[in-house]
């Protein structure tokens, strides 16, 4: 399993919120660049961009600090990135640059003919990020709930052929009250498509957690605020993560 350190970009920033909210910024750095080569060095394997102001603007927002990131990083491991992305023209921009996966969040569940032609015109690079509530899906950076069971939309678009799913419980998401282990692992288990869990992971607790379902198909966790507040070391969950 791998586990995948998360960088949010808000203003050219590294920070973290708590549920979303932009007004909870926590400033972590002033580099991402930098922090993106601190993960490289402590082996990550993976890392996982969210452009912040881009997911609630719904148009690429932080494309320098992106670059920069993609610079520092190369091609020794895959970055994975969402945020604001609604065309296919922002998708070939970014695997261009370098990203190695594009995160489709609130366009997938708005426009599902999108995600499907994109998933068609650019296959193994396309990532859907599903973000729920109490099952239930949420857009616009987390800003508008939606009827639309996560299972049900999930399964749709694993027909389409999406590469992965990073799921994300909104009510634990920076909040290191430990992630959703029931939600995850339900979801994967309805799926061939492997999940990526995120959201509120607080500790090395919840990586043990996980553990005894990689074979139901979670194939990483996203790991975030836990990092950056020293609760979770980074390389003892990878040695954890390794079983």
């Amino acid at each position: 399993m791998q586990i995948i350190p998360a960088i949010d970009i808000k203003d050219g920033h590294c920070v973290r919120l708590k549920q979303g909210d932009m007004q909870s910024a926590t400033v972590f750095s002033e580099d991402p660049a930098a922090m993106a080569q601190h993960w490289l060095e402590q082996g990550a394997t993976r890392l996982h961009l969210v452009d912040l102001n881009g997911a609630t603007s719904g148009r690429p927002r932080n494309e320098l600090a992106i670059r920069e990131i993609v610079s520092v990083i190369g091609d020794e491991i895959p970055v994975q990135l969402g945020g604001g992305i609604r065309d296919l023209d922002t998708i070939e921009r970014y695997l261009d640059d370098g990203i190695g996966y594009v995160i489709i969040g609130t366009a997938a569940v708005k426009n599902p003919g999108f995600l499907h032609d994109a998933c068609y015109a650019f296959p193994g690079h396309i990532i859907v990020g599903l973000d729920a509530r109490d099952g239930k899906v949420a857009t616009d950076g987390w800003s508008k709930m939606t009827g639309h069971d996560v299972v049900d939309l999930a399964k749709k678009f694993e027909d389409y052929g999406v590469e992965a799913i990073v799921y994300t419980d909104i009510g634990r998401d920076g909040m290191l009250s430990g992630i959703n282990i029931d939600a995850t692992v339900k979801l994967a288990r309805e799926l061939k498509t492997p999940v990526i869990a995120s959201g509120g992971i607080a500790s090395i607790a919840d990586i043990h957690q996980l553990m005894p379902f990689e074979g139901d198909g979670i194939v990483g966790a996203i790991a975030g605020r836990a990092l950056y507040e020293g609760r979770l070391d980074f390389k003892e969950a990878l040695k954890a993560a390794k079983g």
